[in-house]
Order: C-alpha cells, then sequence, then structure tokens
C-alpha cells in the first residue's frame, strides 16, 4: 500500500476498527442485500466455473471460504486484519467436504509477487476490492497465482446504483455505515469505477470477461451488485 495514500491507509484503519460488529453482523444475517441476494450470488458464481482451489481474497470473517469448502472445495482465505482472521480460523466446522485455511496477509505482498500461495484455479473477491491502486496492482499479480486456465470472480457495488447524485466518473467516495448499527464508526472511503473502467482494468491484467451478471432482488429497481467472470489469458501468465 503506498505510505503517501491517505485513502488507502483509511480503509485498513476503518476494518480494523470495524471487525468486531462487521462479524456480528455477518453472523446474524442482518445485511439484507446479502442475505436476499449477494451472498447466494457469489456461491452461484464461483461454482459455476471449474474450480475446486479457491483464493478467497479479502476473506473477512470466512463466511465465505466456509461455504464454498463445504462444497468440496479447498480454499484459501487471506485478509489484512487480525481480528477478521483469527474470527475465521475460530469458526466451527460442521461436516464440510473441503478444506479450507486462513492467513494474515495483505494486498500489497500478493501484488509484489512476494507472498507463495498456489497455484489456484480461482480468485474470488467478494465486495473486498475498495481501493485504487492496491486493486489495480492486486488484479494485475493475480494471473501469477492462477493455473492455466484461471478464473477471477469479482463482486462490488453496482456503479449504476451505487452512483448516486454524483457524477458518473472515476474517484474517491465517502464512506458510510447507513443502515448498520451504532456499533460500527469511521467509515472506509472507497474508489468509484465506472462499468467500463472496471471492464478495462481487467482486460488491461490479462482477463478475458466471460460474463456481467447483475443480481436484483424481486421487485428492485437497481441491482444489488455486480459480478464480472473473467479467464486468464495464456500471455498474462507468462
Amino acid at each position: 500500500m503506498n505510505s503517501l495514500d491517505p485513502e488507502e491507509q483509511q480503509i485498513i484503519r476503518s476494518w480494523h476498527s470495524n471487525a468486531a460488529p462487521w462479524t456480528r453482523a455477518i453472523r446474524a444475517a442482518s445485511i439484507a442485500s446479502r442475505r436476499l441476494v449477494t451472498d447466494q450470488a457469489i456461491i452461484d458464481a464461483v461454482a459455476g466455473v471449474p474450480c475446486t482451489r479457491i483464493l478467497d481474497l479479502g476473506c473477512g470473517e470466512g463466511w465465505l471460504a466456509r461455504a464454498l469448502s463445504d462444497r468440496g472445495m479447498s480454499v484459501t482465505g487471506v485478509d489484512a486484519v487480525p481480528e477478521l482472521v483469527a474470527q475465521a480460523a475460530a469458526m466451527p466446522r460442521a461436516g464440510a467436504s473441503g478444506s479450507v485455511a486462513f492467513h494474515l496477509q495483505d494486498y500489497a505482498s500478493i501484488a509484489s509477487r512476494r507472498w507463495r500461495g498456489g497455484p489456484f484455479d480461482a480468485a474470488v473477491c467478494n465486495f473486498s476490492l475498495l481501493g485504487r491502486e492496491s486493486v489495480d496492482s492486486l488484479i494485475a499479480a493475480l494471473p501469477h497465482y492462477l493455473d492455466d486456465p484461471g478464473y477471477l470472480i469479482i463482486q462490488t457495488l453496482h456503479p449504476v446504483a451505487a452512483c448516486g447524485e454524483l457524477p458518473y466518473q472515476d474517484g474517491w467516495r465517502e464512506g458510510s455505515w447507513s443502515g448498520f448499527s451504532s456499533d460500527f464508526d469511521n467509515p472506509a472511503p472507497w474508489y468509484f469505477r465506472t462499468l467500463e473502467t472496471w471492464t478495462a482494468l481487467l482486460q488491461r491484467c490479462g482477463f478475458d470477461i466471460l460474463e456481467c451478471r447483475e443480481p436484483k432482488a424481486a421487485g428492485a429497481v437497481t441491482p444489488a451488485s455486480v459480478i464480472w467472470i473473467g479467464i486468464t489469458r495464456r500471455s498474462a501468465q507468462t
């Protein structure tokens, strides 16, 4: 992470301070959009590609890694926040047919290729790409950790739905815990990208886009998220 970029630093500080309430919210299924739409959407997206070895980037308290391991996959979850990794590792497993392991690891070490994980069949980022330079460099490095072919599945806020009243253009946005409990504080900023910018980033980093999904709740006017499913180009892995 660039030490001169205050927004990137603020993202990490926010997740350090909100690790406990976030874990409680996820385990209580108190986030309606996740409960109704996006949790199952990301599971379906990963299950739809031929993969058994998964890298869960920004795994948080570990719910997705465990859900995928319950489906027979071997999942490695990484996160930069010690409390979240500890919560993930401590959660009991009940009859999972796959395997799961959690590691304290920041995006910078993965982006620089210092990390020795992999190779994986697929990498998944579920609402875990908030920064600018950290995200650009991470995605550029992912083909190095993926098999041939390898898949990248990203779920994030839908730019059209999340734009609000601000101009539809790339840039940093203020964070908010609106709709969450009063236990949350210090919201993280996040870097807004248009659909065009997301598409260009994936292609520039060596991924061909196989599919773009827009999960939506029944009766909703706008999508709850956007999901990209990409596959590595052979030249990107050399």
